[in-house]
């Protein structure tokens, strides 16, 4: 999943850790990425279904 910025990036993460899915935030490939520049949210394999349903509530 691609989100617009850090900020938001950190808010999914804090998310998806209470509901109990492990999850890693990936920055831009740029040495001097700013918190306003999209990052990528990874989870593992094992826990995309449960992610996905996550999503579907919200």
């Amino acid at each position: 999943m691609e989100v617009k910025s850090g900020y938001a990036a950190q808010i999914w993460q804090e998310f998806f850790r209470a509901e109990g899915v492990a999850i890693r935030v990936v920055p831009p490939l740029e040495s001097d990425a700013q918190m306003l520049t999209p990052r990528e949210l990874w989870v593992p394999n094992s826990k995309t279904h449960v992610a996905d349903e996550l999503l579907r509530k919200i």
